[in-house]
Protein backbone atom coordinates (compact mmCIF):
# COMPACT_ATOMS: atom_id res chain seq x y z
CA UNK A 1 0.00 0.00 0.00
CA UNK A 2 3.25 2.39 0.08
CA UNK A 3 2.43 4.96 -2.67
CA UNK A 4 5.80 5.03 -4.96
CA UNK A 5 7.79 7.99 -5.23
CA UNK A 6 6.87 10.60 -8.17
CA UNK A 7 3.05 9.80 -8.28
CA UNK A 8 1.94 12.61 -6.23
CA UNK A 9 4.93 15.40 -6.25
CA UNK A 10 5.18 19.16 -5.82
CA UNK A 11 2.45 21.48 -4.33
CA UNK A 12 0.16 18.50 -4.66
CA UNK A 13 1.91 17.17 -1.58
CA UNK A 14 0.59 19.26 0.60
CA UNK A 15 -2.72 17.99 0.71
CA UNK A 16 -0.87 14.73 2.24
CA UNK A 17 0.15 17.09 5.15
CA UNK A 18 -3.25 18.31 5.87
CA UNK A 19 -4.53 14.89 6.26
CA UNK A 20 -2.16 13.37 7.78
CA UNK A 21 -2.32 16.46 10.13
CA UNK A 22 -6.18 15.67 10.95
CA UNK A 23 -5.72 11.26 11.32
CA UNK A 24 -2.85 12.45 13.96
CA UNK A 25 -6.02 14.20 15.95
CA UNK A 26 -8.50 11.37 15.59
CA UNK A 27 -5.81 9.01 16.59
CA UNK A 28 -4.60 11.67 19.83
CA UNK A 29 -8.73 12.14 19.97
CA UNK A 30 -8.98 8.19 20.41
CA UNK A 31 -5.46 8.11 22.55
CA UNK A 32 -7.35 9.94 25.07
CA UNK A 33 -10.47 8.00 24.83
CA UNK A 34 -8.51 5.24 25.76
CA UNK A 35 -6.75 6.49 28.95
CA UNK A 36 -9.60 7.64 30.67
CA UNK A 37 -11.18 3.94 30.14
CA UNK A 38 -8.49 1.89 30.69
CA UNK A 39 -5.20 3.84 31.68
CA UNK A 40 -1.76 5.01 30.16
CA UNK A 41 -0.02 1.72 31.08
CA UNK A 42 -1.95 -0.68 29.07
CA UNK A 43 -2.29 2.19 25.54
CA UNK A 44 2.10 2.49 25.63
CA UNK A 45 2.45 -1.28 26.07
CA UNK A 46 -0.44 -2.37 23.40
CA UNK A 47 1.21 0.69 21.15
CA UNK A 48 4.43 -1.07 21.57
CA UNK A 49 3.18 -4.69 20.70
CA UNK A 50 1.08 -3.26 17.77
CA UNK A 51 3.91 -1.39 16.33
CA UNK A 52 6.41 -4.31 16.37
CA UNK A 53 3.73 -6.37 14.77
CA UNK A 54 2.96 -3.92 12.49
CA UNK A 55 7.13 -3.64 11.33
CA UNK A 56 6.88 -7.32 11.35
CA UNK A 57 3.54 -7.22 8.52
CA UNK A 58 5.78 -4.30 6.60
CA UNK A 59 9.50 -5.96 6.70
CA UNK A 60 9.00 -9.75 7.70
CA UNK A 61 5.75 -10.99 5.82
CA UNK A 62 5.71 -11.70 1.95
CA UNK A 63 4.77 -8.73 -0.36
CA UNK A 64 4.66 -8.42 -3.40
CA UNK A 65 4.57 -5.22 -6.17
CA UNK A 66 1.50 -5.06 -7.83
CA UNK A 67 0.02 -2.29 -10.27
CA UNK A 68 0.24 1.03 -8.48
CA UNK A 69 1.63 -0.19 -5.25
CA UNK A 70 2.35 -3.39 -3.09
CA UNK A 71 0.20 -5.74 -1.59
CA UNK A 72 0.63 -6.42 1.87
CA UNK A 73 -0.86 -8.48 4.74
CA UNK A 74 -1.67 -5.97 7.01
CA UNK A 75 -3.28 -7.64 10.49
CA UNK A 76 -5.37 -4.41 10.92
CA UNK A 77 -8.83 -5.98 11.59
CA UNK A 78 -6.52 -8.31 14.07
CA UNK A 79 -5.00 -5.59 15.79
CA UNK A 80 -8.37 -3.51 16.20
CA UNK A 81 -9.95 -6.39 17.68
CA UNK A 82 -7.07 -7.80 20.11
CA UNK A 83 -5.45 -4.21 20.88
CA UNK A 84 -8.09 -1.71 20.55
CA UNK A 85 -8.40 1.63 18.29
CA UNK A 86 -6.03 3.82 20.00
CA UNK A 87 -2.76 1.12 20.24
CA UNK A 88 -3.71 -0.15 16.75
CA UNK A 89 -3.22 3.64 15.81
CA UNK A 90 0.05 4.25 17.09
CA UNK A 91 1.34 0.58 15.91
CA UNK A 92 0.69 1.73 12.35
CA UNK A 93 1.94 5.08 12.47
CA UNK A 94 5.12 4.37 14.54
CA UNK A 95 5.66 0.79 12.56
CA UNK A 96 5.21 2.78 9.20
CA UNK A 97 7.72 5.44 10.53
CA UNK A 98 9.98 2.61 11.57
CA UNK A 99 10.33 1.18 8.21
CA UNK A 100 10.85 4.66 6.30
CA UNK A 101 13.31 5.58 8.25
CA UNK A 102 15.71 2.61 8.66
CA UNK A 103 14.84 0.11 5.77
CA UNK A 104 12.66 2.32 3.21
CA UNK A 105 14.04 5.58 3.34
CA UNK A 106 12.43 6.70 -0.08
CA UNK A 107 9.03 6.24 1.44
CA UNK A 108 9.80 9.16 3.61
CA UNK A 109 8.66 12.07 1.76
CA UNK A 110 5.21 9.53 0.60
CA UNK A 111 4.66 9.36 4.69
CA UNK A 112 1.77 11.63 5.17
CA UNK A 113 0.07 9.86 2.28
CA UNK A 114 0.73 6.43 3.52
CA UNK A 115 -0.16 7.04 7.07
CA UNK A 116 -3.23 8.50 6.02
CA UNK A 117 -3.90 5.87 3.76
CA UNK A 118 -3.80 3.56 6.79
CA UNK A 119 -5.45 5.38 9.75
CA UNK A 120 -8.56 6.88 7.95
CA UNK A 121 -9.15 3.27 7.01
CA UNK A 122 -8.36 2.19 10.47
CA UNK A 123 -11.06 5.09 11.90
CA UNK A 124 -13.78 3.65 9.11
CA UNK A 125 -13.14 0.21 10.61
CA UNK A 126 -13.91 1.54 13.79
CA UNK A 127 -16.76 3.62 12.83
CA UNK A 128 -18.70 0.38 10.90
CA UNK A 129 -17.45 -1.60 14.13
CA UNK A 130 -19.92 0.61 16.26
CA UNK A 131 -22.57 -0.05 14.18
CA UNK A 132 -22.66 -3.40 12.87
CA UNK A 133 -20.90 -5.55 15.78
CA UNK A 134 -23.16 -6.78 18.19
CA UNK A 135 -22.88 -4.61 21.35
CA UNK A 136 -23.69 -7.50 24.05
CA UNK A 137 -21.29 -9.90 22.38
CA UNK A 138 -17.47 -10.07 22.93
CA UNK A 139 -15.55 -9.59 20.01
CA UNK A 140 -13.98 -13.26 21.16
CA UNK A 141 -17.73 -14.44 20.22
CA UNK A 142 -18.01 -12.76 16.99
CA UNK A 143 -18.30 -15.12 13.22
CA UNK A 144 -17.16 -15.36 10.19
CA UNK A 145 -19.64 -12.56 8.74
CA UNK A 146 -18.75 -9.81 11.80
CA UNK A 147 -15.03 -10.31 10.70
CA UNK A 148 -15.40 -10.11 7.19
CA UNK A 149 -17.32 -6.70 7.72
CA UNK A 150 -14.32 -5.47 9.34
CA UNK A 151 -11.49 -6.67 6.97
CA UNK A 152 -13.47 -5.59 4.20
CA UNK A 153 -13.32 -1.91 5.46
CA UNK A 154 -10.26 -1.74 6.41
CA UNK A 155 -8.78 -3.08 3.10
CA UNK A 156 -11.68 -1.83 0.98
CA UNK A 157 -10.42 1.79 2.35
CA UNK A 158 -6.99 1.14 1.76
CA UNK A 159 -7.35 0.84 -1.75
CA UNK A 160 -9.60 3.03 -2.17
CA UNK A 161 -6.90 5.54 -0.80
CA UNK A 162 -4.22 4.65 -2.92
CA UNK A 163 -6.55 4.78 -5.67
CA UNK A 164 -7.03 8.35 -4.55
CA UNK A 165 -3.39 9.28 -4.67
CA UNK A 166 -2.73 7.47 -7.80
CA UNK A 167 -5.49 9.12 -9.57
CA UNK A 168 -4.98 12.69 -7.65
CA UNK A 169 -1.31 12.74 -9.00
CA UNK A 170 -1.44 11.50 -12.61
CA UNK A 171 -4.48 11.93 -13.42
CA UNK A 172 -7.86 9.03 -14.56
CA UNK A 173 -6.01 8.08 -17.24
CA UNK A 174 -6.66 4.89 -19.37
CA UNK A 175 -3.06 3.22 -17.98
CA UNK A 176 -3.63 4.80 -14.39
CA UNK A 177 -7.09 2.89 -14.05
CA UNK A 178 -5.66 -0.07 -15.10
CA UNK A 179 -3.13 0.14 -12.68
CA UNK A 180 -5.34 0.93 -9.69
CA UNK A 181 -7.81 -1.78 -10.59
CA UNK A 182 -5.22 -4.57 -10.79
CA UNK A 183 -3.51 -3.06 -7.27
CA UNK A 184 -7.36 -3.40 -5.92
CA UNK A 185 -7.91 -6.80 -7.61
CA UNK A 186 -4.80 -8.22 -5.93
CA UNK A 187 -6.01 -6.35 -2.57
CA UNK A 188 -8.83 -7.91 -2.11
CA UNK A 189 -7.19 -11.43 -1.56
CA UNK A 190 -6.15 -10.26 1.45
CA UNK A 191 -10.24 -9.87 2.14
CA UNK A 192 -10.31 -13.56 2.40
CA UNK A 193 -7.20 -14.42 4.21
CA UNK A 194 -7.45 -11.89 7.00
CA UNK A 195 -11.23 -12.87 8.24
CA UNK A 196 -9.63 -16.72 8.68
CA UNK A 197 -6.57 -15.13 10.71
CA UNK A 198 -8.60 -12.70 12.70
CA UNK A 199 -10.83 -15.85 13.75
CA UNK A 200 -7.97 -18.10 14.54
CA UNK A 201 -6.82 -14.88 16.63
CA UNK A 202 -10.09 -15.02 18.57
CA UNK A 203 -10.55 -18.64 19.28
CA UNK A 204 -7.10 -18.32 21.20
CA UNK A 205 -8.05 -15.57 22.89
CA UNK A 206 -10.95 -16.58 24.09
CA UNK A 207 -9.36 -20.05 25.37
CA UNK A 208 -7.16 -17.49 27.13
CA UNK A 209 -9.28 -15.54 29.11
CA UNK A 210 -9.71 -15.45 32.89
CA UNK A 211 -6.01 -17.19 32.66
CA UNK A 212 -4.43 -13.59 31.71
CA UNK A 213 -5.41 -12.11 35.18
CA UNK A 214 -4.21 -8.32 35.84
CA UNK A 215 -1.47 -8.62 32.70
CA UNK A 216 -4.31 -9.48 30.23
CA UNK A 217 -6.00 -6.41 31.06
CA UNK A 218 -3.04 -4.31 30.25
CA UNK A 219 -2.33 -5.89 26.93
CA UNK A 220 -6.45 -7.07 25.56
CA UNK A 221 -8.57 -4.78 24.77
CA UNK A 222 -11.89 -4.84 27.16
CA UNK A 223 -14.16 -5.47 24.32
CA UNK A 224 -12.07 -8.50 23.78
CA UNK A 225 -13.50 -10.69 26.73
CA UNK A 226 -15.91 -8.10 27.57
CA UNK A 227 -19.54 -7.32 26.04
CA UNK A 228 -19.84 -3.16 25.29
Amino acid sequence: MHMEPGIVDGTKMLLSYATASACALCAAKSALDHVRREGAGSLALRGVIATLLVFVFFEVFPHAPVGVSEVHLILGSSLFLILGAAPTAIGLAAGLALQSLFFEPQDLPQYGMNVTTLLAALFAMQAVARRVLPADRPYVELGYGHVLKMSLVFQGGIVAWVAFWTIYGRGAGAETLQSVGSFGAAYMTVVLLEPLVDLAILAAAKRWRGRAGRGGALVFARRLHHAA
